[in-house]
């Protein structure tokens, strides 16, 4: 009994130290992101072309190699950045998705902290353990146009098997060519995931994946359980409660399900949402520390301590998280009341250039949403929604709205107002309320899925709060995170 006890003792002060000696360099990591932090990429659609310079300047520095090693569809070049001396190989590949630019901005942060002179006793050890190879923007024709697929119009990570695309070919051969024994499989998922049962985000998201049906764990899949435990604990200290776990039902055509197959330890991690992170450069942050971090302890090697029993007790993906939620509020239809809730989503709208976006928001559900939460939730049991009213005035062009005083409008009860003239390419408007044409009918108000949500909220005669094109805002104070409203000609 006795030697039990200290077995037991023995296995704990393991576990312990593997994250215990973590923390240091996790929080200097942490603490001075921003000096490392590659400044020329803040926004999601960035570009091929506004990676190249920095390729090239990493290329000057003789302590990294960098190859091109294919092209995409449309001739833009695929590069691999090296760097190290170890003989344990670590693949790290981004935005194998074109509209999944978080992880691409990470690396870019990794290899300014590589090539800095600070954390050298940290930095001597990860690259004289290991050699990283980072193959960023797999897929720079989707990110031309912010899309999820490549020119070919299939999906990358759905072209393990029949490699009908000159990237997929790329990702493949390098694989092959290193036969690396970790590879980080680096993705944006959906800010409406949320950690299943609670109202939490997603903010990162990880899996091992299964590298057949039955779902069966080897030393491959186990090291990669492994890894992503530990990185589960970094980012708990910075996102607590806001990671969650992708299904791992087995995908046959999957790069992830096939690497981890063929020998490399694939850790897919996938950048969700975070409140007001928009462009997600707290989520990048979190990449940077926790992939940092992870190389680390693969350098020292106690990730091997790590027990997988941890890895099932991270909660799975739910997707049940709306931009906002209104719980309770009263729906008038045909002289009877209803109590409903109404769950709205904000989706983006690429402008043609496919450098910036506006806002198109939908009802996505109304009803019973009690298992469902919100970024934003507004208790409205004492509201009664109210459809809005077109301005009488009609004013000649949009430069004319610039002294009006919409929350004086929205008080009472206006939601449109008409405009002659709209210039062709105008798609939304800044102030809040909606514009429409000259010749524009607005519909007859009903509240349904898939309409647009512009209404008011009323209380014992008053409007308190707008909703317009899905953004709340309050009318005593004036306050709402507000970013557009919808021009309909």
């Amino acid at each position: 009994m006795k030697h039990n006890y200290y077995l037991i003792i023995i296995a704990l002060f393991a576990v312990f130290s593997v994250f215990g000696q973590h923390v240091d360099i996790t929080d200097k990591l942490f603490s001075t992101y921003e000096k490392y932090q590659e400044h020329s990429l803040t926004e999601r659609r960035i570009k091929h072309g506004d990676l190249q310079p920095l390729i090239s300047k990493i290329g000057e520095d003789p302590r990294f190699q960098v190859n091109k090693v294919g092209e995409s569809i449309e001739g833009r070049s695929l590069s691999l950045i090296s760097v190290g001396t170890g003989n344990i190989d670590v693949f790290l590949w981004s935005q194998m998705h074109g509209d999944e630019p978080t992880a691409t901005q990470a690396i870019f942060d990794i290899l300014n902290f590589l090539s800095s002179e600070n954390l050298k006793q940290e930095k001597e050890k990860i690259l004289k353990s290991l050699k990283l190879h980072f193959l960023p923007m797999l897929n720079p024709d989707g990110a031309q146009v912010y899309t999820r697929r490549n020119a070919l119009g299939i999906d990358i990570n759905r072209d393990a098997l029949m490699l009908q695309s000159p990237e997929g070919k790329t990702l493949k051969r390098v694989r092959d060519s290193l036969n690396a024994k970790f590879g980080f499989n680096l993705h944006d998922q959906s800010t409406y995931y949320n950690a299943e049962r609670t109202n939490k985000p997603a903010t990162v998201s990880y899996l091992a994946p299964a590298y057949n049906y039955e779902k069966d764990i080897n030393e491959v899949r186990a090291n990669a359980m492994k890894v992503i435990v530990f990185m589960n604990n970094i980012i708990q200290n910075y996102a607590p409660g806001q990671v969650g776990r992708y299904n791992d039902d087995f995908e046959p055509r999957a790069f992830g399900d096939n690497i981890q197959k063929w020998g490399t330890s694939a850790i897919l991690i996938e950048s969700g949402g975070y409140k007001d992170d928009v462009e997600k450069q707290y989520i990048r942050k979190l990449n940077y520390v926790s992939i940092l971090s992870a190389i680390y302890t693969i350098a020292n090697g106690n990730y091997k301590d790590i027990s997988i029993a941890d890895y099932e007790k991270i909660p799975e993906n739910d997707r049940k998280l709306f931009d906002l939620k209104l719980k309770g509020v009263t729906y008038d239809l045909l002289g009877k009341k209803y109590k409903l809730d109404v769950g709205i989503h904000r989706f983006e709208v690429d402008d043609p250039s496919h450098n910036n976006f506006y806002y198109s928001s939908k009802i996505s559900d109304q009803g019973d949403l009690s298992t469902f939460y919100g970024y934003e939730v507004l208790d409205a049991q004492e509201h009664t929604i109210k459809p809005g009213k077109i301005y009488p005035n009609i004013f000649k062009n949009l430069g004319d709205l610039s002294k009006l005083k919409v929350i004086d409008l929205l008080k009472l009860g206006y939601t449109y107002i008409r405009v002659d003239n709209i210039p062709k390419d105008k798609r939304f408007g800044e102030l809040p309320i909606n514009i429409i044409g000259p010749n524009y009918k607005v519909p007859k108000f009903n509240l349904q899925v898939g309409n647009n949500p512009t209404f008011l909220l009323e209380r014992n005669g008053k409007n308190e709060y707008a909703v317009i094109n899905g953004f709340l805002i309050d009318l005593k104070t004036g306050d709402g995170k507000f970013k557009n409203a919808m021009i309909f000609k």
